[in-house]
């Protein structure tokens, strides 16, 4: 079950609901530029864990201004949809809500989840969208963020890697996830939403002796909460 540190509180706290009911997903950003969507990554990739755990989300932004580019920019990242709302009628109050917000915002009574800025406040012209996504998660969402052109060409380096590795994984044989990486990868994100533990896990399965089919599987099934393409290059030459 996903446990998140409450930032009003510095508890953990479950963040799924009982008996499974609806989590409410809360994005807020004052407006747009790259802190903002660093928020509204964290809201994507913590809606993507509840629905690998099962849980029903309802995802909703609440932005002060600049609504269209924050939407155009979240597409960009290959962040889902999320709805407005400006835009949602009576009976919204009706679910568990966790609010994803910057560090030291406020937001209305519920789970606060804090992210920190993005130091760099301009997005980099001509900058690959899956490469600035890794580039935002790589630190723990505590911890300022930039975009700088270390922090993109490592994030380019790790993809062409990381793609390049799945796509001669599987002309293997496939092989399940082996349950204790699958455990220890479940582990991390259940554990307050620990992306940068995830990534380890990953370096970890690239370097071992698993089977190609099982670490093939592996990136596959942790693709679900990071959302990197992984599997993009699949079929193309060696």
């Amino acid at each position: 079950m996903l446990r998140i540190t409450d930032a009003r509180t510095g508890e953990t706290v479950d963040a799924v609901p009982a008996l499974r009911g609806l989590t409410r997903v809360e994005a807020h950003v004052p407006g747009y530029d790259t802190s903002a969507l660093r928020i509204l990554l964290v809201a994507d990739v913590l809606v993507r864990a509840l629905e690998i755990g099962g849980t029903p989300v309802w995802a909703l932004l609440t932005g002060a201004r600049e609504q269209a580019e924050l939407h155009a920019g979240a597409a960009a990242l290959g962040i889902r949809p999320f709805e407005d709302r400006r835009d949602v009628g009576p009976g919204w109050g009706e679910s568990q809500a966790v609010h994803v917000v910057g560090a030291g915002g406020a937001a209305p009574d519920g789970i606060r989840v804090a992210v920190a800025p993005v130091e760099t406040p301009v997005l980099p012209a001509g900058a690959d969208p899956t490469e600035v996504r890794l580039a935002l998660l790589t630190p723990p969402r505590s911890t300022p963020a930039r975009l700088d052109e270390a922090a993109l060409a490592d994030a380019h380096e790790t993809l062409v890697r990381w793609r390049r590795a799945v796509a001669a994984w599987a002309r293997h044989p496939s092989r399940p996830v082996p349950d204790m990486v699958r455990g220890r990868l479940r582990t991390a994100w259940e554990d307050d939403l620990d992306v940068p533990e995830v990534l380890r896990v990953l370096r970890w399965v690239e370097e071992s002796e698993l089977p190609e089919g099982a670490r093939f599987e592996t990136y596959a099934y942790a693709d679900r909460l990071l959302g990197l393409e992984l599997t993009r290059d699949l079929g193309s030459p060696a």
